[in-house]
């Protein structure tokens, strides 16, 4: 995909009959090139952010959809279902002991034991709310998840459930603004 760098740098170079090897410091073109340059850090800044933010729906997702491919079916029981929903929980518990461990005693958390303890109490506090997951009870909708190649578009197509501790099941909505 060309960047606007490339086309800016394109243009001018059409201008001045072949490649651009000297610009002056403060003249127009190069000024362009520099806005040209600025907007593409900036693009690829925004794209790094939005898919920082959309990783944690992508990871629920091929979680799930690992498991349906290794038990090789479309829909799934809710005592199974929450049997995942908790290892997914948890899932992070191990190398939470393991820095919490290597930390000497008397010494302030580390940024990462921090991070780690505040995923798994947000992930321990949705599940008591009601665990976002793709909606893998119904086989047609398990079709779709086990269909799912990776895009963001995909997504949409795909219904989403929440899933109580207590083993409540209510629709749930696509998360827009990130899971945590």
């Amino acid at each position: 995909m060309p960047t606007s760098l490339h086309k800016t740098r394109k243009i001018i170079s059409k201008k001045r009959g072949g490649e651009v090897t000297a610009l002056h410091a403060k003249s127009r073109d190069s000024k362009r090139l520099r806005m040209a340059h600025a907007r593409d850090l900036r693009l690829e800044k925004l794209a790094n952010v939005r898919s920082k933010k959309e990783e944690p729906i992508v990871d629920r997702i091929q979680y799930f959809q690992n498991h349906l491919k290794e038990r090789d079916v479309f829909q799934l029981e809710l005592s199974e279902v929450q049997t995942l929903i908790y290892n997914f929980v948890h899932q992070y518990d191990e190398e939470f002991n393991e820095v919490k461990k290597a930390r000497r005693p008397g010494r302030a958390a580390t940024a990462r034991e921090d991070l780690l303890k505040r995923k798994i109490d947000a992930l321990e506090e949705e599940y008591e709310k009601g665990f976002l997951i793709p909606d893998v009870f119904d086989e047609d909708q398990g079709k779709k998840l086990f269909g799912y190649e990776g895009s963001w578009a995909y997504i949409a197509t795909i219904s989403w459930s929440k899933v109580s501790k207590a083993g409540k099941i209510s629709k749930g909505d696509i998360p827009s603004k990130g899971i945590l």
